[in-house]
């Protein structure tokens, strides 16, 4: 075989190698992400069903009720547009309160109540993660808006 020749299939060789690695990097990323929704997406039903997603908002006031065995507790996320009811067993990070901003992580299970294996809240009294601040304000704008719209038809 020539120089010419080896040069080339070390050449083929490598990018070959590269691909390969390119496609196990991005096959474990996409295994592993996990998308935010907003309560409103959940309702809409964009959230997916057979994967695990973020739901992120508020804790609704007067929502949370803690279960005899004490680590059980349930209670509703919202974006003051609409709710959904959540339910994690478990230690409730020691931030979390009613009316504070919280991420959960988990799935939708039966009657649409979400199972939530991690919960997250925020960790200060001015930080809220950016993706509950834009669903919160994307979900008061579109209240907004379907509120004058409902003026304006009657």
């Amino acid at each position: 075989m020539k120089r010419r020749h080896k040069r080339l299939a070390f050449i083929v060789g490598g990018l070959a190698g590269v691909a390969i690695a390119a496609g196990l990097v991005l096959n474990a990323f996409k295994g592993n992400m996990v998308f935010f929704f907003s309560p409103t997406q959940v309702v809409a039903k964009e959230a997916p069903v057979d994967r695990p997603f973020r739901l992120g908002g508020l804790v609704k006031e007067g929502s949370v009720n803690r279960e005899d065995d004490g680590l059980t507790v349930n209670f509703v996320v919202t974006d003051n547009a609409e709710d959904i009811p959540v339910i994690f067993t478990g230690i409730l990070p020691d931030l979390f309160r009613e009316g504070q901003g919280v991420v959960t992580q988990g799935r939708i299970g039966a009657g649409g109540v979400f199972q939530a294996e991690e919960v997250l809240a925020k960790h200060d009294e001015t930080y809220m993660p950016p993706e509950v601040a834009e669903a919160l304000e994307k979900a008061e704008q579109a209240n907004a808006q379907s509120v004058s719209q409902t003026r304006v038809t009657q």
